[in-house]
């Protein structure tokens, strides 16, 4: 195995040790994350239904900064969509990221603007 499929075997053994302990219910949908090289995205998703109640990223959008200041625009954006479609708690789903930096940002900016996770 090379070095890069290796690194990508890690990422998804990573992510599905994370989310094999969270379901999104309709009390409490799954927040997920995504982050590539230039682009930051996260959805709200109601697992039982497979929808996705709320969605947010910095594709098409013009937001200015580094990629921790538009990972915390997204947090915002994301409550502000989960108010709208009348989700206040959630349970946040990491993925294969460590909670730190990036990931971090968004979601001190999600519960500053009002979800709870």
């Amino acid at each position: 195995m090379d070095y890069l499929s290796h690194k990508r075997f890690n990422a998804v053994r990573r992510a599905h040790r994370v989310r094999t302990g969270l379901t999104g219910t309709s009390e409490r949908p799954r927040l997920s994350v995504h982050i590539s090289n230039l682009h930051i995205s996260a959805q709200i998703i109601d697992d039982s239904l497979g929808k996705t109640l709320a969605y947010a990223t910095t594709v098409g959008q013009k937001v200015e900064g580094d990629m921790t200041s538009r990972a915390s625009w997204v947090g915002k954006e994301i409550a502000l969509k989960a108010k709208k479609a009348k989700v206040q708690t959630v349970v946040f789903d990491k993925g294969e990221y460590k909670y730190h930096g990036r990931v971090k940002s968004l979601a001190n900016a999600a519960r500053e603007n009002g979800l709870e996770f």
